[in-house]
């Protein structure tokens, strides 16, 4: 087993990386950092027991966690695919792609789009021989830290290390907030407190998973739901009563809202009645307003969790409309 993971610890360190200086920055040494970060993306997956088996889906919330790391490294006007790193590793001895029913796997295409990939494959496997290796914690670390030191300057490699962890514990709480039946749940019994990561981030980013997956995406006042291929979502997590008030993360005190939603709302312009209905404040008819589409919202019902379980609770909804929303 050791000669094993020496031989994938020498397959991570010399993976095949575009070297064109003027395309990649100093802090990934000139070279692209995508296929090294499709990697981190996945062993952070599969440490939080999001990945289970041997086969690598290109999902939305992976194509999502990858744009969250190369956010960390290149700036917001370079576009980055998931797919590129996604079908190049095919290079790579311990990859193989799994392509749709019908399809065979071709070599030299350009695949340029999450959605294109989707349509030539199902996703992707390790070797029969790595992927023993990657459930065991001590050589999962391993190919981890190679990874980090191998394509990363030393000024970013903290950087990316906590942002890791932060994967790790914000999708363990996640995870716990879907299953508790405390109404506060306790986030200082559920997240590691010896973490080197901020406990306030792992917070946000659990809250923001649990919330918005409950929702599958969709504003609950307006209804919108857009998403793109590469791991963009219009609609946030907002807590119905602020977290500096209720210090709670239950997702009942959560709804999924989008950009103009989630200002309003927190504006005391929209909030959500006793029958789950849609309130517009009249402050919104201000003669120096354009509200468009708003005023057809009032009166709508909200669009809320398939399970009633998670719906948002009356108690916080109540604090909204006497604390926040404006009625005149």
């Amino acid at each position: 087993m050791c000669g094993q993971l020496d031989y994938f610890l020498k397959e991570f360190v010399t993976l095949r990386t575009d070297g064109s200086k003027k395309n990649w920055p100093a802090l990934t040494y000139n070279r692209s950092p995508y296929k090294p970060l499709l990697l981190l993306t996945i062993l952070d997956y599969i440490d939080s027991g999001i990945i289970v088996r041997n086969f690598i889906e290109p999902s939305f919330e992976l194509a999502q966690s990858f744009q969250n790391y190369c956010a960390l490294l290149l700036p917001p006007e370079r576009k980055a695919s998931m797919s590129y790193p996604f079908y190049h590793l095919e290079s790579a001895a311990f990859w193989e792609l799994q392509p749709q029913p019908g399809q065979q796997h071709k070599k030299g295409l350009v695949v340029s789009s999450v959605k294109r990939l989707r349509q030539l494959y199902l996703g992707a496997k390790f070797s029969t021989d790595l992927y023993p290796l990657l459930q065991m914690p001590g050589s999962r670390n391993k190919l981890r830290m190679v990874l980090i030191e191998k394509y990363f300057a030393p000024e970013i490699r903290q950087v990316i290390l906590e942002h890791s962890l932060l994967n790790c514990q914000s999708a363990l709480y996640s995870a716990s907030l879907l299953t508790t039946q405390e109404l506060i749940p306790d986030y200082k019994r559920t997240i590691n407190q010896s973490t080197l990561v901020d406990v306030n981030k792992v917070r946000d980013q659990g809250f923001r998973k649990t919330v918005v997956k409950l929702y599958d995406h969709r504003c609950a006042l307006c209804g919108i739901k857009m998403r793109t291929p590469e791991g963009h979502t219009i609609v946030d997590a907002a807590h119905i009563k602020p977290w500096s008030v209720s210090h709670n993360d239950h997702p009942t005190n959560g709804i999924a809202l989008c950009k103009l939603c989630h200002w309003s709302y927190d504006e005391g312009l929209m909030s959500v009645d006793r029958n789950y209905h849609v309130m517009i404040s009249a402050a919104v008819k201000n003669d120096q307003n354009l509200p468009g589409h708003m005023l057809t919202l009032s009166d709508r019902p909200v669009f809320r969790p398939s399970e009633s379980r998670f719906w948002p609770d009356q108690d916080n909804l109540a604090w909204h409309r006497r604390e926040r929303f404006t009625k005149g």
